[in-house]
């Protein structure tokens, strides 16, 4: 059989099998619905997997052949419907009652419809069950109290996984963890009944059969003791909703004037849970003989958990079917891998973190799926929701093996292109997106109404704060915001007109920068523009994380800054501005060792004082009668004002050039400086200025003015230096004269222009100091680093402290009617039921990649946040405990993703793709921890009888 045929073969071998559990309608029915199942290929896989043992992971080896162009079209809005039946995606489980009853949470409460079950055991071959509704209010109000007889219940899977889970939660908090599980006689078991169910419309009741020859004989076998007449009364309560959507859809099939035909027999597989071998232990009571024996407890005490006890009490049986595979696969509830499908790491870890989230799992294990939002413009026609909650509860079946998440990748590419392929991501950035895509699909709000943004104007934060929150549930309803979201409370001021603006606004999670505590040196050499102070390197220590506004503030301090200075930052490379370091806000982990810095002072900023580059070029002969200009020195910067024409550049320059000025030169007594007096004297007196750069004597400066005023009419002057001004853009030039105007366009901002020198003015001026510049940092030794170390509390410090807007953040003042760069505070409001915090180790700009290796101290049980909430009187618990940390580990090339995840009350296991191994608390706490995720607790305080 060709693959393509064994792919039909399939695909109608299932939706037929499963639609036969859906209804009983007529095969103009069964058609309809083969068909829409042919073009609904997101629930195919969702569909095979349930036909699958309750163990295995065949679901991926069918996804493979469905990983197709065809099937990543995005399928139209799927809307629900009729036949779109919500409880036969959910297999069926039959459990004790009692184990159910004390093991049901507040959300799997439903009403549930009473079967006195009569059985007939003639034949040995076949086990007849005849299941009638149960009328009589008062029986049943005694038979839900008083637990006579057998009482079995039928639930949803989802719902069994979630009482599974609490019953696993449960054990896992006891004091004495390894003695419990050892007590096998606690262990549940779990084995599928193939049986076939009609309705009896002659006795209006339900007929299952259940056939050995259906059955696994060892199956049968057990099925038989449970269901054998020879015991006590039976009695079955349905939670799923299974038995009246059978009797629903089968009544209109019986004509008015029928005879009382049965219904059409439908196939169903049911998975029976701890009632293996029952009635061997007990004739009497079938499942339970007595409440004190059957505890699971190590020393006979009741079990405490959340500071109640018989929260959850676990009926099982006394003897187990499978107690060695029960055994391994209750203990390893939830504990299940996911296979690395090539650089998925970062979404391995993910999912493992919120498969562990204790909310969010009740609600996947629950009946998620009618809270699906399909009408969403925002959402992804609750595909995610449903690719997420498949993958979810697959990987909290008992006993399963490492999953491959094909389908779920297939759909997070499909609605996020930026996560198709194969490439290495960033797993926040996955997370957040996941946690947005999920709220869409599962947004309770149907019609987002408009709430118009109002400011405070002078109401009390409280007022303003639930405001904002109205508006934004308003909006926004699902279990993410449930669960996730918290409120900030948003200070602008703007530094003009002091305008105060405070918004509160949401937030999902909080990004925390690493604040260094190390420090680096840097040295940069400091060039004035006074015309009288030399080019002096000036070493300065800043923070190893800093920003370039801890760099300038350091020279400021060191240079004596006058108010009226301000420093222009440049990196120099191949005797030319490479670029120019404006926004203070830059790391200065993308300036590197080797690089060469200068910082020009220059006059402040103002309309009519453009920054003029007077760069240093010579003419050189190349080859035979070739010649072509070659840079040299440093290049030199001035804010000049009242620009006209070539004179007023020139005389800048020359003013530029005189701390460079060599003395007892030769040279000086040329015609350039023919006046005597002023080259002997004056320009002594210039030389003599101090090493620190300062100078009070007024008169050297007027002096050599004159000096320059007097030789600017000698003509041969510009031919010792010729100017020509550098056109941005266009890659031309453009000469400069002595008395030629210049042109206002080339005017209107700063300007660079290309000085050519003479071989006469090399020899009067010392260019050495502007050639070569020293480096940033040159290491003497190599030395180990110590590993930094901070703690979460001074990177929270470090993210709610005020600081001013980026230039690309500005605010529009409704005051000044215009963007101002305002100064931010942000302040915890309201703090949500799970927080995620993510440290920052990544930054990225247009030149570099780097990775902070951080050391974090973060509790792992008693993180406290009261002190960093504005809301004091809030009287929600700001304490947290640990449960979930997404590790990165290597660099940016090439890194890798794991998690760890808490299990139980002070379990911890690490989930590094398909391997899931047992972890000491004191190995989780690494400079690899990325993303942190707490859960609210309550706040531990002595009672007045534990005081006493």
């Amino acid at each position: 059989m060709t693959r393509l045929t064994e792919k039909l073969r399939l695909s109608f071998y299932i939706p037929t099998r499963f639609l036969s559990l859906l209804s009983l309608s007529s095969t103009l029915h069964l058609c309809n619905s083969i068909a829409r199942f042919l073009h609904s290929q997101t629930l195919l896989p969702f569909f095979f997997s349930m036909d699958n043992n309750l163990f295995s992971d065949n679901v991926d080896d069918f996804s493979d052949d469905l990983d197709s162009s065809s099937y990543s079209l995005r399928l139209n809005r799927r809307l629900p419907d009729s036949d779109h039946l919500d409880f036969a995606l959910d297999r069926v489980y039959l459990l004790p009652y009692r184990w159910w009853i004390d093991a049901e949470g507040e959300g799997d409460r439903v009403e549930g419809v009473l079967y006195t079950v009569c059985s007939n055991d003639d034949s040995e071959s076949e086990i007849l069950l005849h299941l009638k509704k149960e009328e009589d209010s008062e029986k049943i109000k005694s038979l839900e109290a008083g637990f006579l007889g057998r009482h079995y219940a039928l639930v949803p899977e989802g719902v069994w996984l979630r009482a599974l889970k609490r019953y696993n939660d449960f054990n896992n908090a006891a004091k004495d963890f390894v003695r419990l599980f050892y007590a096998e006689d606690c262990l549940p078991d779990l084995f599928p009944l193939q049986l076939r169910i009609f309705v009896s419309w002659e006795t209006s009741s339900l007929v299952a059969k259940i056939s050995e020859k259906e059955n696994v004989p060892e199956f049968y076998k057990k099925a038989c003791d449970i269901f054998n007449s020879a015991y006590d009364s039976l009695y079955i309560w349905d939670f799923s909703g299974q038995t009246t959507q059978l009797l629903l859809n089968d009544k209109p099939r019986v004509p008015n004037d029928s005879s009382g035909q049965p219904g059409k027999e439908v196939l169903l597989e049911l998975q029976v849970h701890g009632l293996a071998d029952s009635m061997k232990g007990s004739q009497s009571n079938g499942m339970v003989t007595d409440r004190s024996q059957m505890e699971c407890t190590s020393n006979g005490d009741p079990v405490t958990m959340n500071g109640s006890t018989g929260a959850v009490i676990p009926y099982v049986t006394a003897n187990n079917y499978f107690q060695g595979s029960s055994y391994r696969a209750v203990r390893s509830l939830g504990l299940t891998g996911l296979h690395n499908l090539g650089n998925t790491c970062f979404m391995n870890s993910a999912i493992q973190c919120l498969a562990h989230t204790p909310k969010l799992v009740d609600f996947f294990l629950g009946d998620y799926r009618r809270e699906i939002n399909y009408e969403n413009p925002l959402g992804m026609n609750g595909e995610l929701a449903l690719s997420f909650g498949d993958l979810l509860r697959q990987l909290w079946v008992p006993g399963a093996s490492p999953l491959a998440p094909k389908m779920f990748k297939m759909k997070l590419a499909n609605f996020a292109p930026q996560f198709s392929g194969y490439m290495q991501h960033d797993s926040q950035e996955l997370l957040a997106f996941l946690l947005d895509g999920l709220h869409e699909d599962l947004n309770r709000v149907k019609r987002k109404p408009y709430h118009e943004v109002k400011d405070a104007d002078g109401r009390p934060d409280g007022e303003v704060a639930e405001e904002y929150w109205r508006n934004h549930l308003a909006r926004n309803d699902s279990i993410v915001v449930d669960s996730f979201q918290g409120q900030f409370r948003s200070t602008l001021i703007c530094p003009f007109c002091k305008k105060v603006s405070i918004t509160f606004d949401p937030f999902m999670y909080l990004s925390l920068p690493l604040p260094s505590t190390t420090t680096r040196t840097m040295t940069v050499t400091v060039i004035s523009t006074d015309g009288v102070t030399l080019p002096s390197a000036i070493t300065v220590t800043v923070p190893e994380s800093g920003t370039l506004k801890d760099l300038i503030g350091a020279l400021a301090a060191s240079c004596s800054l006058r108010d009226d200075e301000t420093l222009l930052v440049a990196e120099i490379y191949t005797n030319k501005i490479f670029r120019v370091l404006e926004d203070k806000s830059d790391s200065l982990a993308d300036i590197r060792d080797l690089d060469k810095l200068v910082a020009y002072r220059v006059q402040k900023y103002t309309e009519d004082s453009p920054v003029v580059v007077f760069r240093h070029e010579l003419v050189v002969e190349i080859y035979k009668g070739r010649f072509d200009s070659k840079i040299f020195g440093s290049p030199l910067v001035a804010r000049v004002s009242g620009i006209s024409c070539g004179d007023d550049l020139r005389r800048e320059f020359l003013n530029l050039m005189n701390p460079f000025l060599m003395q007892n030169s030769e040279e000086t007594k040329d015609e350039y400086d023919k006046d005597e007096d002023v080259d002997g004297d004056d320009t002594k007196k210039l030389n003599e200025v101090d090493e620190l750069g300062e100078t009070d004597n007024s008169e050297a400066i007027e002096s050599d003015a004159v000096s320059n005023s007097g030789a600017e009419d000698d003509i041969h002057l510009w031919t010792d230096f010729e100017f020509y001004l550098l056109l941005p853009g266009r890659g031309g030039t453009y000469k400069i004269t002595s008395k030629e105007p210049l042109p206002a366009a080339m005017l209107s901002g700063n300007l660079e222009v290309a000085v050519v020198w003479s071989d006469k003015m090399l020899k009067k001026y010392d260019m050495s100091l502007l050639d070569p510049l020293p480096q940033v940092f040159r290491p003497q030794l190599i030395t180990k680093r110590t590993q930094e170390s901070i703690s979460i509390y001074k990177c929270l410090e470090a993210f709610l402290r005020e600081e001013p807007l980026g230039p690309e953040d500005m605010w529009y003042c409704p005051t000044c009617k215009e963007h101002q760069q305002a100064t931010k505070k942000l302040d915890l409001w309201r703090l949500p039921e799970i927080l995620v915090v993510h440290l920052k180790r990544f930054s990225y700009n247009r030149f570099f990649k780097n990775k902070l290796e951080t050391f974090v101290d973060f509790p792992t049980n008693d993180l406290d946040l009261s002190t960093f909430v504005a809301h004091q009187t809030c009287p929600s618990p700001n304490c947290y405990m640990l449960y979930a940390i997404i590790c990165h580990y290597g660099g940016l090339g090439g890194g890798h993703y794991t998690a760890f995840v808490r299990y139980g009350h002070d379990k911890w296991y690490e989930f590094d793709d398909s391997r899931v191994a047992p972890a000491d608390e004191e190995t989780i706490k690494t400079p690899a921890a990325y993303v942190l995720f707490y859960k609210k607790v309550q706040m531990k305080t002595k009672t007045l009888g534990s005081a006493v």
